[in-house]
């Protein structure tokens, strides 16, 4: 097979020294690859260096053709128009001089034979859906623009210039149900090669396969996400086993080495015994009692270097085994009767909305349709044009987008503890490792945690409170989240026993933890119930 992106001995660090990549290899053939890994784990990095926006400290990057590349931070870049960030404003001012009459050779050759450049930029933001209301659209500033319709436009940037290596960082952040659909659809048509860097499952399971960032160093499996779950789960049941015989081996050698003690000391003994009582001559008793020892120490040693390779055989085996620690945490002052009304909204013409019991309702709709305005006055922090809290329980617990319910100047154990004041520093480590946040990170800042521990951070500090909710709001919370953070969130919402309010785009994640209803809503609209899953 050739490859078009070949990745030799690559190591990086940051201007601190922070390492990313030492003697990193990796190779990108034709098809479509989804690159994953924790937050952290480099694949922004990756990607960055294949472009040549980052330099290798040694190492090489190779690259087959021309490069085109979707940055998670596309979205920030507000001065660019609708044209630059499409990448056709060069060919289409030089259009625009030649029809006016004041074309320069140099403007024949920025338009070359793309005649149709316009019409083709107008039919490609139609393929992916983004209505530009209004004249001139390729004009309008990538600032007036929501998130979403930005990342859309530069993915049809893409599908337009139609370079020979595509690499896209985390595509569908900002994208509501619809784009998302839109993209999944141009990612099932993708020619050339295709990198995805994402933490979305949907996405994953359209690519040909899963690359792998962990540790330093890359590893592909064939196949898309499923098959790669599939595939390491079956890999590390055998690893497990591999232990098991592992640690019997190390038990036996134990044994056998003891053993080996006990007959040395026989024989020491012994050999004291007859030499003692001189049943044999001095000569023979002291060269019997050399060639005893000689033995006896040749088999301790035996034993020894046997025990010493059954314990290196267990070092293997278990850094073959992930230790990918699990949220476990028992929430029962959480629970709510069936039936129990958590909260009421009256809707236009009388209408209601009811959340009773340990429902689990998904708050569905797209970009711009008010989902987090709504959250927001469910929780008493704005209000909703179209909708009014009737009624809601005392203890309800939010966790924004923007996860700015932690003090960053706070420490992580003070950050908790403001939410339960009763308990003790030692209480809130002990919980807090339940959360996965243990040793010297509980006395951080909050300001410098990785995104994931601030995620677990704010969790813990909602459902550890003195009073934890019995209605949790959660506005898209596996934004941001890599693959790994989002299992832990579905883990500890498995232990959850009150009500669920989610806003989320991510349709596998809403099917883990179990959704019973769904709200849609529609921009300008008040929500409407779906009825149940």
């Amino acid at each position: 097979m050739s490859f078009s992106v070949v990745c030799s001995r690559l190591t990086f660090a940051w201007p601190d020294g922070t390492p990313v990549f030492t003697d990193l290899d990796a190779a990108f053939g034709h098809g479509r690859t989804g690159l994953i890994g924790r937050n952290g784990s480099g694949k922004s990095t990756l990607l960055t260096l294949i472009t040549g926006a980052n330099v290798p400290s040694s190492g090489t990057v190779s690259v087959s053709g021309d490069v085109g590349y979707l940055d998670q931070g596309v979205t920030l870049d507000t001065g660019r128009t609708v044209a630059e960030l499409l990448g056709v404003d060069r060919a289409r001012a030089a259009l625009h001089a030649i029809e006016g009459g004041r074309g320069t050779e140099a403007d024949f050759d920025a338009v070359g034979d793309d005649w149709d450049v316009e019409e083709r930029a107008l039919a490609q933001l139609e393929r992916f859906g983004v209505d530009l209301d209004g004249g001139a659209p390729l004009d309008r500033p990538v600032g007036t623009l929501s998130g979403g319709e930005t990342m859309l436009v530069a993915l049809a940037g893409l599908a337009l210039r139609r370079p020979a290596v595509t690499l896209l960082d985390e595509p569908t952040n900002n994208l509501d149900r619809a784009a998302r659909e839109r993209l999944h659809d141009a990612v099932d048509s993708w020619r050339g090669v295709l990198i995805v860097a994402s933490h979305d499952r949907e996405l994953l399971e359209r690519v040909d396969q899963i690359a792998e960032l962990r540790e330093g160093a890359l590893r592909v499996w064939g196949g898309n996400y499923s098959d790669h779950v599939e595939q390491l789960a079956a890999e590390q049941e055998a690893a497990r086993r591999t232990v098991r015989v592992a640690e019997a081996d190390v038990r036996r050698e134990k044994r056998q080495l003891a053993d080996a003690h006990v007959k040395l000391a026989r024989r020491q003994r012994y050999g004291r015994k007859m030499y003692d009582t001189k049943r044999e001559p001095r000569v023979v008793m002291k060269q019997r009692k050399r060639d005893a020892q000689v033995a006896a120490g040749k088999h301790r040693i035996m034993q020894e270097g046997k025990l010493v390779e059954a314990r290196d055989a267990l070092v293997r085996a278990e850094d073959a085994v992930r230790d990918d620690a699990t949220i476990r945490v028992s929430l029962p002052d959480t629970e709510v009767p069936d039936g129990r009304d958590v909260l009421e909204l009256r809707t236009p013409g009388d209408g209601r909305l009811h959340v009773r019991g340990p429902e689990r309702i998904a708050l569905v709709g797209p970009n711009g349709s008010g989902k987090t305005t709504l959250l927001r006055a469910v929780v008493g922090r704005g209000t909703h044009p179209r909708v009014e809290v009737v009624r809601a329980v005392d203890r309800m617990g939010y966790l924004p987008q923007r996860l700015d319910v932690l003090d960053d100047e706070l420490s992580v154990v003070d950050n908790v503890r403001a939410g339960a004041p009763t308990a003790t520093p030692h209480e809130v480590r002990a919980s807090l490792a339940r959360f996965l946040v243990r040793g010297d990170r509980v006395d951080q800042r909050a300001a410098d945690l990785s995104g994931g521990e601030r995620f677990r951070v704010a969790l813990a500090r909602l459902l550890l409170a003195d009073t934890p909710p019995q209605l949790l709001v959660l506005d898209e919370p596996t934004n941001n989240l890599d693959l790994d953070s989002q299992r832990q969130l579905v883990d500890a919402l498995a232990d959850y026993r009150g009500a669920l309010l989610v806003a989320s785009h991510d349709h596998a994640f809403l099917e883990e933890i179990g959704v019973t209803r769904r709200w849609s809503l529609a921009r300008g609209e008040a929500p409407v119930d779906g009825g149940a899953d």
